[in-house]
């Protein structure tokens, strides 16, 4: 598309000239930025209701208030975290001084996706902002009325020569794949992120891929299970499961599974009430595919007597009701996908083992959450298992903190990002040395060679 390949030249004029890489110019666009969040949260708020059904406070804890919480720490430390880093120069090259410096790689792409599509768009933004690039953003279509909202608000507060907003579905997207980019960071799933970095390999461009997968629970008998299961509760249903943190499902020492069910089960109640469906601060399904796979997965997977909590749904409302499932096969078709939505198989486990075991036998998760007294058990679980978090008594929080790195490994991700990883990921750490021409000790090791020479390198270099 023509006017696709415009939008990345000019940008990439844009850096080209050196526009972005003033750190006043990195500053006064995250500050611009922060108004953008602060004087349209009405709007935002709306805008992700409409399409997620997101209560405006979900909607302010799980995205704007991430965000500012970005730009406030990265605007707080950016003069540090630019600093040249100064490396103590080899004996050999003495006379001289060595430093690295994070220098902007150029033009970013930022592919979103519909699930947080705030927070997964401008979150990525504030650290190739920080790190001077020029960037092109791609909202996810799945979440239109949001996607609408910033291509509309950016140009207010950005500086469009350095900073797009390109919409669209499949057709854009793979247009913005034909063109070069300096990085492309891509948020969503697995399948998509094969095409994303196959494109990119054509043109060798780096990419950060956060993708999610089955990010499992371990529940034993002695964690405090009035507290876990509302701790669940909250991380599983919040966004109507549609997170990809959230606890996928829970394996439960075999004498306390029954129980945890129970208190789960309250614990919906007691932050949903009893008819979840009129409940405004309960949010929907994104759309009806989303939807048939979910349920079809609960249908599936249910069997006889297997749903300990909920399991009504609404395909004209989009609404699935918190579900529990006890009781399901570790075979059952919710356990051979990511689940993405709001259904929580509590599956029994006879052991630590059993449990690492089964974790192990699967892909790396993009998280992983423990619930446990016991030292020893939480000692296995940081040498045994591999994931791109570990949660000892809270699920999915952990995004929030700016300083902790976020994201996968393996099948779940590659990269990290918040805080200052997130300027590293959009630069080059360029290494540098500056030696004076006098004296030139570097006669040392100049033709012609002589065993004088040679022994005095010898004595040098050992």
């Amino acid at each position: 598309m023509s006017d696709i390949s415009t939008c990345v030249t000019e940008v990439r004029e844009a850096f080209a000239k050196g526009l972005t890489k003033p750190s006043k110019w990195r500053k006064s666009q995250l500050k611009a930025l922060d108004r953008l969040l602060v004087e349209n949260e009405q709007a935002i708020t709306g805008a992700l209701r409409d399409d997620l059904g997101k209560h405006p406070s979900e909607a302010y804890t799980t995205e704007i208030s991430i965000v500012r919480g970005e730009i406030s720490n990265t605007l707080s430390h950016l003069g540090r975290w630019l600093a040249p880093k100064p490396v103590k120069p080899s004996i050999a090259v003495l006379p001289a001084n060595a430093y690295t410096i994070l220098e902007p790689l150029g033009v970013a792409l930022i592919i979103a996706p519909w699930n947080y599509p705030v927070q997964l768009l401008l979150g990525p933004l504030v650290g190739a902002i920080a790190a001077g690039n020029s960037v092109i953003l791609k909202p996810s279509e799945l979440a239109p009325r949001t996607s609408t909202l910033i291509a509309t608000l950016v140009p207010r507060y950005l500086d469009t020569r350095a900073i797009r907003v390109v919409e669209g579905a499949v057709e854009e997207t793979t247009a913005l794949l034909e063109e070069k980019f300096d990085h492309i960071f891509y948020t969503g799933n697995g399948r998509v992120a094969r095409i994303v970095m196959a494109a990119a390999a054509k043109n060798l461009t780096p990419v950060t891929l956060e993708l999610g997968g089955k990010s499992p629970t371990y529940v034993d008998e002695t964690a405090d299970l009035d507290a876990v299961a509302k701790r669940l509760a909250w991380g599983k249903f919040v966004n109507a499961g549609q997170t990809c943190v959230a606890p996928d499902y829970v394996l439960a020492s075999e004498s306390i599974a029954q129980e945890l069910a129970s208190k789960v089960s309250a614990a919906i109640t007691a932050m949903y009430g009893t008819n979840v469906q009129s409940n405004d601060q309960y949010g929907r399904i994104v759309n009806e595919n989303h939807f048939d796979r979910l349920v079809g997965l609960m249908d599936e997977s249910a069997g006889n007597g297997a749903v300990a909590h909920g399991g009504s749904s609404s395909r004209g409302d989009l609404f699935i009701e918190p579900t529990v499932l006890l009781g399901t096969q570790r075979t059952a078709p919710v356990m051979g996908q990511e689940i993405f939505g709001p259904i929580l198989p509590i599956i029994p486990v006879y052991s630590v083992d059993d449990a690492i075991d089964f974790i192990n036998a699967g892909d790396k998760p993009l998280a992983l959450y423990v619930f446990t007294n016991r030292k020893d058990v939480r000692q296995r679980f940081l040498r045994d298992t591999s994931s791109g978090a570990l949660g000892f008594g809270l699920p999915v929080a952990h995004l929030a903190i700016p300083d902790l790195p976020f994201g996968g490994v393996g099948e779940s991700g590659m990269g990290a990002y918040h805080g200052k990883r997130s300027i590293e990921i959009f630069s080059h750490e360029k290494s540098v040395v500056s030696k004076p021409m006098v004296p030139d000790t570097m006669a040392l090791v100049y033709p012609p060679f002589s065993p004088k020479k040679l022994g005095i390198v010898r004595r040098l270099l050992g």
